[in-house]
C-alpha cells in the first residue's frame, strides 16, 4: 500500500503522540522524584537501524540526544535476530548511554503481527547508584557506583532476578531504584502497544517507509535552515569554576554546506574529579545548543541530529575516557550551549541570548547513609535515613528582546521539585524559598533572577549535601553591554561558614543550609531599559532602589515613584 505525504504526516504526528504517552507512563509510574516530579527522563521510538524517528516532548536534551546515540550499542550486544517479545535490555554505561551511572537506559523491541518492527527506548535518573553517591568527589568511575553493561532486564517478560538482586544490594534506596527500572520497562511496553494499534489502524506493515519519510523530510528542512543562517566560522570561550581549578571551555563553530561543525579544540583537559563529560553527553548538548538558534522548530530526530558534527579532543573534559569519574558531567554539558551561543552571536548578532546559570542547582541531600564515626562522635544523633534529589535553578540569560526567566532550568528543561514533596519524604524542612534580589544581570532586557533557599532538618541530627554547583566564581556574562548576573554561593547559616560549590559536605545538627543561586546575564545597555519596568522590579522587591540608581540610572523615591528629573540627569539626557 502506498501513502501520500499528507498521510505520512498524519502518521508522524500519531507517532509523536505514541512516544509522549510512553514518557507520561514513565512519569506516572516512577518512584523517584527525579522522574515523577522533575521529568528528568527521555522516551523515543527507533527504526531497526537504530535511528531515532520520534522523541517525547517530556524529557531533557541530555537524555534524549544521548539516548539517540545509545541504540547502536544495544544492537551490537543484542542482534535483531535474537530479540523476542517481552525482552527489555538495560545499561547505565556512561559511554554507551547518557553520560553517568545514575541514568538507566532501557531498550525494548516492538513486535507487530509477530514481526519485529521497531525499538522503544527510555531513560531516567535514579536517586542512587551506590558508591560515593551523586557527588563529584570520586577519582575514577569505579568509585561512583554500580556500572551495569548492556544486559537483559527482562527475558520474554520475566525479570532477570540476578540483576535485580545485584542492584538492590548496591544502592541506598533499593525500593526507589527497582521501582524506576520497572517503570522504564513498563513505559516501553505502553509505547509498543500503542504503536501496534497505530499500525493496525493505518494498515502499516512496518516502519520503513514512514521512517524514510520522517528522516528525509527532517534532514532536508535542517539543511535549508542551516543554509539560511549566516555562513562562516566563529570562536568563543568561557571560564567556569571547575572542581579544584577553573575550567576553560572553547568552541569553534563552522556553518557551511548544510552542516554545522563544533570543534572544542583548546578546551581544558580532564579533571581528577567527577566533573568530566563523556562525548555522548557533549554531543547531546552541542546539538541542542545549535538547534536552539539555527533551527528551533525543526523536529528532533536522526535527520536533524545528523547535520550537527562535534569534534572533541580525546582526553579533554568534553571527551573524557574510561575510567574517568563522570558523576557530575552535567556541570560541563549544561554549559556548552552558552559557549556555542558565544560563537553564533558573532555570526548572527541580535539573535542569541546572554549567558545564564545553565548548570542546575540540584539539591542532593542524604542522611543515615555513610555518616562517619568522626561525624557521629561530634554529637550527631542517628538520623532517619534518606537520599533525595530536588531540582532547582538560578536565572537564565536575557533574550535579545525579552527579559531572562527567573529560577528556570535551561538548557536542561527539568521541572523544579515542589518543596512540599521533599518535606513529605524526608525529615527536611525548607524555611525559605524566594527570588534573590539584585541577582539578575542588568540590561535593556535584564537576566532572570536566582533564588535563595534555606534548608534544615526537623531532627536533631546532621545531614549532608552532595554539591554539584557552578557559577560561584565566574558569573553568567551579559551580552551587548548587559551586565553579568550575580554569582551563587552556599553556606552554613549559624556557623557563617561558606561551603565549597562541589563535593560532599556535612550540615551539622541544628544548623541550616543556605543556597544563593546565580542570576542570568543582561542584554543591552541597562540605561536603555524602560524606567517603568525598573520601577516594577523595585516595587516587587526584585531589585533595590540603590541597584535601580547605580545599574539603570533610574532614581526611585521613598514613595516608590520615578524621579524623572534625576533619572534623565543620571542617564545623561538634558
Amino acid at each position: 500500500m502506498s501513502f501520500t505525504s499528507i498521510q505520512f504526516q498524519v502518521m508522524w504526528n500519531r507517532l509523536l503522540a505514541v512516544v509522549e504517552e510512553q514518557a507520561q507512563a514513565l512519569v506516572r509510574t516512577a518512584f523517584s522524584t527525579s522522574a515523577r516530579e522533575a521529568g528528568d527522563v527521555s522516551a523515543g521510538v527507533f527504526d531497526l537501524e537504530g535511528r531515532m524517528l520520534a522523541q517525547a516532548v517530556t524529557g531533557t536534551p541530555g537524555h534524549v540526544n544521548s539516548m539517540a546515540a545509545a541504540i547502536p550499542h544495544f544492537l551490537e550486544a543484542f542482534p535483531l535476530g535474537e530479540m523476542r517479545p517481552g525482552d527489555a535490555y538495560v545499561t547505565n554505561d556512561p559511554w554507551k548511554a547518557t553520560g553517568h551511572l545514575s541514568d538507566f537506559t532501557v531498550v525494548s523491541p516492538a513486535f507487530y503481527e509477530g514481526r519485529l518492527v521497531g525499538l522503544f527506548a527510555c531513560t531516567t535518573h535514579v536517586v542512587d547508584i551506590g558508591g560515593q553517591g551523586q557527588s563529584p568527589d570520586s577519582r575514577q568511575i569505579y568509585n561512583e557506583g554500580l556500572w551495569v553493561p548492556p544486559l537483559h532486564l527482562l527475558r520474554e517478560g520475566k525479570v532477570d532476578g540476578t540483576l535485580m538482586r545485584i542492584i538492590r544490594q548496591n544502592v541506598r534506596e533499593p525500593i526507589q531504584v527497582e521501582g524506576d527500572l520497572y517503570a522504564l520497562s513498563a513505559c516501553n511496553e505502553i509505547g509498543a502497544r500503542r504503536l501496534a494499534e497505530m499500525m493496525a489502524e493505518y494498515a502499516l506493515p512496518d516502519l520503513r517507509e514512514l521512517g524514510v519519510f520522517i528522516i528525509d523530510t527532517t534532514r532536508n528542512a535542517m539543511i535549508k535552515a542551516i543554509e539560511r543562517f549566516p555562513q562562516g566560522k566563529a570562536k568563543a570561550s568561557m571560564t567556569i569554576d571547575g572542581y579544584d581549578r577553573p575550567i576553560e571551555l572553547v568552541a569553534e563553530v563552522t556553518v557551511s554546506d548544510g552542516i554545522v561543525t563544533v570543534d572544542y579544540e583548546g578546551t581544558s583537559p580532564t579533571s581528577d574529579f567527577g566533573i568530566n563529560c563523556p562525548k555522548s553527553y557533549t554531543d547531546a548538548y552541542t546539538s541542542f545548543g545549535i538547534k536552539c538558534i539555527v533551527a528551533p522548530f525543526i523536529p528532533n530526530n536522526a535527520g536533524s541530529l545528523g547535520r550537527v558534527r562535534t569534534v572533541a579532543p580525546i582526553g579533554s573534559i568534553v571527551n573524557a575516557q574510561p575510567p574517568c569519574a563522570v558523576m557530575a558531567r552535567s556541570i560541563i554539558g549544561h554549559m556548552l550551549p552558552d559557549v556555542i551561543f558565544g560563537c553564533l552571536h558573532q555570526l548572527a548578532p541580535g539573535q542569541v541570548p546572554a549567558e545564564g546559570t545553565s548548570c542546575l542547582w540540584s539539591v542532593k541531600l542524604t542522611a543515615g547513609h555513610g555518616v562517619t564515626p568522626r561525624e557521629a562522635n561530634a554529637g550527631y544523633h542517628a538520623p532517619t535515613p534518606f537520599t533525595v534529589t530536588s531540582f532547582h535553578s538560578g536565572g537564565t540569560g536575557a533574550r535579545p528582546a525579552m527579559d531572562g526567566l527567573s529560577a528556570t532550568p535551561f538548557p536542561s528543561g527539568v521541572r523544579s521539585v515542589p518543596i512540599e514533596i521533599t518535606e513529605a519524604c524526608t525529615p527536611l524542612v525548607v524555611w525559605k524559598k524566594e527570588y534573590r534580589p539584585n541577582s539578575a544581570g542588568a540590561g535593556r532586557f535584564r537576566g532572570g533572577f536566582g533564588q535563595t533557599m534555606v534548608i534544615a532538618s526537623r531532627e536533631p541530627s546532621a545531614f549532608a549535601i552532595l554539591a554539584t554547583f557552578d557559577r560561584t566564581e565566574y558569573p553568567a556574562r551579559g551580552r551587548d553591554g548587559g551586565e553579568c548576573g550575580m554569582t551563587g554561593a552556599l553556606a552554613l547559616q549559624n556557623a557563617r561558614t561558606r561551603l565549597k560549590s562541589k563535593g560532599r559536605q556535612v550540615i551539622p545538627a541544628g544548623d541550616m543550609l543556605v543556597l544563593d543561586m546565580p542570576g542570568g546575564g543582561g542584554y543591552g545597555d541597562p540605561r536603555q531599559r524602560n524606567p517603568e519596568l525598573v520601577l516594577d522590579d523595585v516595587r516587587n522587591e526584585l531589585i533595590t532602589r540603590a541597584a535601580a540608581r547605580d545599574s539603570y540610572g533610574v532614581e526611585i523615591t521613598a514613595d516608590f515613584e520615578i524621579d524623572w528629573a534625576e533619572t534623565e540627569k543620571r542617564r545623561g539626557r538634558p
